[in-house]
């Protein structure tokens, strides 16, 4: 075993470790938290095996601009910061299905490769990923941005629930107009008739 087999184990069981971290946590900030650790660990195995731009593009997009996107609307919904208490169902069913998964895809991989050695490809250029991803893969990209902004957008929206419903007056009514209108409407204040009345 070399050193860089050594370090693609490591860094496969932190990210592995920090994904089920993401998932058996209580607290909601900390999940974004693992998450990063988890997505910063992919982008190591990457550096590992020599595709530098792979790893960068994986930290800017995914740690920099996805989980930070997440933590925003965590923030944005007002959700709540400490441990959630109705997150109380039970976990042996996913743990069950992600690890018979899990024992597949290994399984898979030790059958179709039996640990022999494997050729790694050319590394590629930014020029030949950037006439991938805008001419073969520009569809998926743009829908991907499209959905990253409706998500945005959502959570903004949700942050706001004032938007959309009329001002209330001083009698707690959710009748459009200013507060005071009403009373002036009728006369006046306390019953006495006022001198003029204003309307809207």
């Amino acid at each position: 075993m070399t050193a860089a087999d050594a370090l693609l184990l490591a860094l496969g069981a932190l990210a592995v470790g920090s994904g089920a971290l993401v998932v058996a946590t209580r607290h909601l900030v900390r999940a974004g938290l693992y998450l990063v650790l988890c997505l910063a660990a992919v982008a190591g195995m990457y550096l590992v095996l020599t595709a530098e731009l792979v790893a960068w593009v994986q930290v800017l997009i995914y740690v920099g601009a996805v989980v930070v996107l997440l933590l925003f609307a965590v923030m944005l919904t007002r959700a709540p910061i400490g441990a959630s208490t109705d997150l109380d169902r039970p976990g042996w069913p996913a743990a069950l299905i992600g690890g018979g998964i899990g024992l597949g895809l290994a399984a898979l991989l030790v059958d179709a490769y039996r640990w022999s050695t494997v050729q790694l490809p050319t590394a590629g250029t930014a020029e030949r990923i950037g006439e991938q991803v805008f001419q073969s893969w520009v569809l998926p990209f743009e829908v991907l941005s499209m959905l990253l902004l409706a998500a945005l957008v959502g959570a903004i929206i949700l942050s706001r629930p004032d938007i959309g419903r009329p001002p209330v007056d001083r009698d707690g009514q959710g009748r459009p107009g200013r507060a005071g209108d009403a009373a002036d409407a009728t006369g006046g204040v306390d019953g006495k008739p006022g001198e003029g009345r204003r309307f809207p």
